[in-house]
């Protein structure tokens, strides 16, 4: 019985720790980090979720039809205790510098963010550390 209790609670406990770390990717191998692009749009969506934020634009491209990306940002967390959760807002102009996905999606990295106010947030273009508002 004691075995049994303890398998119940040892089981559910490891999936859950694990499950987080599965959801998880790698920079270099989800993104095209020796291309770097840029796009011009407008904030359709804005999603404050672990692992990372993230934000969706509509930006026109050259023949003139309108993609929506999707672009994620470092967490939630760390962006609220450094910026705030107002920094971007739906409807604001954007210029932003990314890494697109490898598989041609329209997901990217976000690496430069620039608001229509003027303001600059750079997020870090390595892999392996962390990033810093400019």
């Amino acid at each position: 019985m004691k075995l049994r209790m303890a398998v119940a609670i040892f089981v559910p406990t490891l999936a859950a720790s694990v499950m987080p770390m599965s959801a998880h990717h790698s920079v270099p191998e989800t993104f095209d980090i020796s291309k770097e692009i840029t796009i011009r749009g407008a904030v359709t969506k804005i999603e404050w979720a672990n692992p990372h934020g993230r934000f969706w634009v509509d930006a026109r491209n050259d023949d003139g039809t309108v993609s929506n990306w999707e672009l994620e940002l470092p967490p939630p967390n760390a962006l609220k205790r450094r910026l705030g959760l107002d920094f971007i807002k739906l409807g604001d102009q954007v210029t932003v510098d990314l890494w697109r996905a490898k598989d041609g999606s329209l997901l990217a990295n976000t690496l430069t963010l620039t608001v229509s106010d003027g303001r600059v947030f750079n997020f870090s273009r390595s892999t392996t550390t962390s990033w810093s508002p400019k």
